[in-house]
């Protein structure tokens, strides 16, 4: 079968819509034409570093202008991208940088040097197509429940995701998506791919702030944002009553299972909160619940995006498969003989065909022959007006085997026992699911995505 190419995103977007915003940043805003010639002599720059087609370019920074043209210039020249999580210490940087073999790193002070460059430089292949079976970018998991893998994402990975966004979400001239999540992480290099792939302005953030996040909303016309639950929550907290204006149409809540109260409570004063389902290896989501759904089917996260299929599999897992799916990851290129992944994650369908995400299967507990979803203990405890977050996890138990353990953040200034916290999860799960050991933290260990790493949670016996 003959391979697919299309032409570079960027410059066939700067000629279809030359003038319009393409990114945001601060006060300064570039258009498409702007940000391509900006990207034309950043590529030189990097191709005069040495870099060339094929070459795998390592990226740690943090969020800024200059990052989003380090992503495209990467692409301009043909080498692959691997963007790497600036909070990861110097030896686990090395050690991805290895297995990547990286041909080079850029920092900050590589991106430095991109500003004020001249425009009147050319890449050294400016009309150059992206094959969409080549690889894009090598972007590592969280590490949520183990050492952090290089998922390869190809050009056609990233192009049906664009797609199939716009399909479910709609597409609209003004739109602009406000970009806070860490640019380093799918979630956030997923929305750079759309802006030049639909032609949406690109409002980025160095970080989040939920201040700064309702702000950019109020003033800059922001219509779409992608946050996870610790984000909306706090964007909520520091909103309080006023409500937000009717030009933001979508927030795109993801990250892993959501409290189901703190849905309610969006809904309730009208934020458009849209669920949605995915992962590093599906090119960020893969299902989502459709706009017109979002009050309907609260809690679920919706359904596959056009193109793609989602099953639940005997032992509860959820399944995916579609034109978003990486290929596979460095070390482990092996074709999937059914095209389906299995993504380690528990659900189930209702009876339209909905998603609703339970938890991690490596993070279920059984006690006493009963499944527990550790994510329904800890939506409970969120539940209560005094809990600013909270972790639950098994621990040994002689006669269930295993029980349920939390760990537990109080909001500033709060003060409540644990056992009127039990007292106050046994009003809301059955016996089975009700912690058996409350302890309290100042705060739970979270990556710069917002999940919760269960894994680092240690419960004192």
């Amino acid at each position: 079968m003959a391979r697919v190419s299309v032409p570079d995103w960027l410059r066939q977007r700067a000629d279809l819509t030359p003038q319009r915003t393409a990114l945001v940043v601060g006060d300064e805003s570039w258009t498409f034409t702007e940000l391509d010639q900006w990207v034309n002599a950043a590529a030189s720059l990097i191709h005069d570093w040495s870099a060339r087609p094929g070459d795998r370019i390592g990226l740690r920074a943090a969020n800024s202008a200059s990052f989003v043209v380090a992503v495209h210039a990467v692409a301009r020249l043909g080498a692959v991208l691997v963007p790497i999580n600036t909070r990861l210490t110097d030896p686990d940087v090395e050690w991805q940088e290895a297995e990547a073999d990286r041909k080079l790193t850029l920092g900050e002070g590589d991106l430095a040097s991109f500003d004020g460059l001249g425009q009147h430089w050319r890449s050294p292949d400016p009309d150059r197509e992206f094959d969409l079976d080549a690889w894009h970018s090598i972007i590592y998991t969280s590490g949520t429940t183990g050492r952090p893998k290089g998922a390869i994402l190809t050009y056609g990975n990233h192009w049906w995701s664009a797609v199939a966004s716009a399909l479910n979400l709609g597409l609209r001239s003004d739109d602009v998506w406000l970009a806070c999540l860490p640019l380093y992480h799918v979630g956030g290099l997923s929305i750079l791919l759309r802006s030049v792939i639909c032609g949406i302005t690109a409002v980025v953030q160095s970080r989040f702030d939920a201040a700064e996040v309702n702000r950019a909303i109020d003033s800059q016309g922001v219509s779409i944002v992608s946050v996870v639950s610790t984000m909306l929550d706090r964007m909520l907290s520091e909103r309080g009553e006023r409500p937000y204006p009717p030009t933001l149409r979508c927030v795109l809540l993801g990250g892993g299972p959501i409290p189901l109260q703190l849905l309610q409570r969006a809904v309730a004063i009208g934020v458009p909160v849209v669920q949605t389902y995915g992962m590093t290896e599906t090119a960020s989501q893969i299902v989502t619940l459709a706009p017109e759904d979002a009050t309907r089917k609260v809690g679920s996260a919706g359904k596959p995006l056009m193109g793609s299929q989602v099953r639940i599999e005997a032992d509860g897992e959820i399944s995916v498969r579609g034109p978003t799916i990486s290929p596979g990851y460095l070390q482990d290129v092996v074709p999937r003989p059914d095209g389906w992944l299995h993504t380690g994650d528990l659900g189930y369908l209702d009876e339209e065909g909905y998603l609703y995400v339970l938890d991690r299967r490596d993070d279920l507990i059984i006690s006493g022959g009963e499944n527990v979803y550790p994510a329904e203990v800890e939506a409970a405890l969120l539940a209560h007006p005094l809990v600013a977050d909270a972790g639950v996890v098994g621990v040994p138990d002689a006669e269930w085997g295993r029980c349920v353990a939390a760990i537990v953040a109080l909001k500033p200034g709060a003060s409540v026992s644990a056992d009127e916290l039990i007292a106050f999860c046994r009003q809301r799960l059955a016996g089975y699911k009700v912690p058996r050991l409350v302890q309290f933290r100042p705060s739970l260990p979270r990556n710069t995505a917002g999940k919760l790493l269960r894994r680092s949670l240690q419960i004192e016996r």
